[in-house]
């Protein structure tokens, strides 16, 4: 009976040796904190960009929440999101921001997605520095004017 504890105890020893010498599965690689500076570095990549209304970069991203810079310039398609909500904060600048109504013209950009030119009815909301917004899965926004510019930290929530 002792040689069969005596041998355990070396197979479970071997064991947690042999364990021990395998390297550590590697962490992702994940960011989870964005500085002040990384925004300015982010704004001033989309910035240097080919103009177009809408320029958008990752800022953060832990699946399945994904946090993203956006510069706009000029009005761009108004969306609706079926399987998600989406946190907008105003960065910097003005803007009117659209919600509600009908998606005009709608067309699905993917299975989870619809955009348009535009909204018909909704309602209208002057947005600036510091201002957020929440739009419920489901429902058309839009930003229908810029003033300049506005930058914006969009936060995509799923609600699946």
């Amino acid at each position: 009976m002792r040689a069969i504890l005596v041998s355990c105890g070396w197979c479970v020893l071997a064991a947690v040796v042999a364990a021990a010498q395998q390297p550590a599965p590697a962490a992702p690689d994940l960011k989870s904190i964005a500085t002040s500076t990384d925004v300015v570095a982010i704004v001033e990549r989309l910035k240097s960009q080919p103009p177009q209304p809408q320029r958008s970069a990752p800022l953060l991203q832990l699946a399945p929440y994904r946090a993203n810079i956006e510069y706009r310039t000029a009005v761009a398609n108004a969306s609706v999101h079926d399987t998600e909500a989406e946190l907008f904060y105003v960065i910097d600048g003005n803007a009117t921001f659209v919600t509600g109504g009908q998606l005009a013209d709608a067309q699905r950009t993917n299975p989870e997605n619809q955009s348009g030119p535009r909204i018909v009815g909704g309602t209208s909301q002057r947005v600036a520095k510091g201002d957020f917004m929440l739009v419920p899965q489901g429902v058309p926004h839009w930003f229908s004017a810029v003033d300049g510019s506005v930058t914006l930290m969009s936060l995509h929530l799923p609600r699946k």
